[in-house]
Formats: C-alpha cells, sequence, structure tokens
C-alpha cells in the first residue's frame, strides 16, 4: 500500500512537468529557469536543432506517463487489496526518486529553449498512433489482472473477507504468473515507440522496467509454486510462453 505514495509524487509532479511543458510548446513560454539549469546538468544542448516531431512526441509521453501515474493512483486507492507486506526503507526512497526522475528524463528529451516563442506545429505521425494503441491496450489489461487480484479476497457483494493469497485466474494469468508486470512492461514499450523508436535514453528505461519486473514476477512465480501443489505448470513467469 506505500506504493500510493509513488504515484502521488507522480500525479503531482510529473502533471506539474506537463503544464510547463505544454505552456513551453502551445503558449510559447520559456521553461523555468531551474528546469533549464537541470537540463544543461544532464547534459542537454539547449541549441539543438529544433525538431517538431521530437517536441510533440515528448509532450504526448508526459501526458501518458501522467496518465499512467493517475490510473494507477486510482487502483491503489479504489481496486487493490492490499495485506500487512511491508516495503525496505531503501526501495521505499528509491520509488519515491525514481518516479521524479523518470518524468525529468521525458522533458531532457527536447532542448529547453529552440522554439524562441513559436508555438508547437502538431505532426501525428504512424508510431505515435501504434505507440497510443499499445499503451491503452497494455493498460487495459492490466487494470483487468489487478482487478482479479482483487477480487480474490473479496465476496460477491465486493467486500473485503480474506488477505490470503490466492491462485489467480482469467486474462492474462492463464499465461503467466504476473500479467500485470508483463503489461507495466509493454506500457513503457509503448513510450518508446511514441518517440518515435530511436531514443536510446527511453530504451535504458525500458531496460530498467524490464530487470526489475522480471526480478518481481520471478520471486511471485517460485511463491505460487511453493505454496500451491496444483498451481498450473505450463504458466510461465513473467513474456507469455518465453519466460
Amino acid at each position: 500500500r506505500w506504493f500510493t505514495h509513488f504515484y502521488v509524487v507522480s500525479v503531482l509532479w510529473n502533471g506539474f512537468l506537463l503544464i510547463c511543458l505544454f505552456r513551453a510548446e502551445f503558449l510559447g513560454e520559456s521553461l523555468p529557469s531551474w528546469i533549464q539549469d537541470m537540463h544543461y546538468a544532464l547534459g542537454r544542448d539547449s541549441q539543438s536543432k529544433d525538431m517538431g516531431n521530437e517536441h510533440f512526441s515528448a509532450l504526448l509521453v508526459l501526458l501518458l506517463l501522467w496518465l499512467h501515474s493517475c490510473r494507477r493512483l486510482a487502483e491503489c486507492l479504489w481496486t487493490s487489496v492490499f495485506s500487512s507486506g511491508v516495503i525496505h526503507v531503501v526501495q521505499y526512497c528509491f520509488g519515491l526518486g525514481y518516479y521524479i526522475a523518470v518524468g525529468s528524463t521525458v522533458l531532457c528529451q527536447v532542448p529547453t529553449n529552440v522554439r524562441n516563442g513559436k508555438k508547437l506545429s502538431v505532426q501525428i505521425c504512424w508510431y505515435h498512433i501504434i505507440g497510443v494503441m499499445m499503451y491503452i491496450w497494455a493498460s487495459l489489461h492490466q487494470h483487468r489482472c489487478l482487478a482479479i487480484l482483487a477480487n480474490l479476497r473479496k465476496n460477491r457483494s465486493g467486500k473485503v473477507v480474506s488477505l490470503s493469497h490466492s491462485v489467480p485466474f482469467g486474462d492474462w494469468f492463464e499465461s503467466v504468473s504476473c500479467p500485470h508486470y508483463f503489461a507495466e512492461l509493454l506500457i513503457y514499450v509503448s513510450m518508446a515507440i511514441t518517440l518515435g523508436i530511436h531514443n536510446v535514453t527511453w530504451w535504458c528505461v525500458v531496460m530498467y522496467v524490464l530487470f526489475n519486473q522480471a526480478l518481481a514476477a520471478v520471486l511471485c512465480h517460485e511463491f505460487y509454486q511453493k505454496n500451491f501443489s496444483s498451481y498450473p505448470k505450463h504458466r510461465k513467469a513473467f513474456i507469455p510462453l518465453v519466460f
């Protein structure tokens, strides 16, 4: 349940960055000076060549990231049923820092002042459409899987009756033990596609999410196999038919 704090921070921080970038791109305003200083510190050249698609892609990805955080916050508050599990203080601090850094990473994909007062010219490309469609598809499945997990601890009237673990069935649970982790990976891949596929920085973020979610999935998979003797043997841990 302490993951809720991560999404509160993400909604507030990334929402603020989204507003700043929106005002800069559509209203021709400059980003705050401290954000420009952050760009310089991270090595982003403010005099880089102006590419309209690059600006719109970053704005779109920052919007998707903010919407993802809003949905996950809503699920933590009103969908998920948490047990008494705890989180290590180091992991907690790292999680807070991650959701601040990931939005800043998106913002740093575009120069800070190259628009020079000009408004953004929106040009929707094929990778924007594919990326957004994949994002919606993965988000819907992640929500369904989280709802399935929550319903395992509720009765038919929706009242929580147990905090114990049970074997989930339905949707992507038929193929893997942790489809919500797999969906998380797909969401970040969809953002990489939305950025134009070639963005190396964001693919590094995707690789981090891959290893992070894969580790968590393996631990959950081993827990299911250890505690439920009749656990479906055909299920993989993380990626259907692969891993």
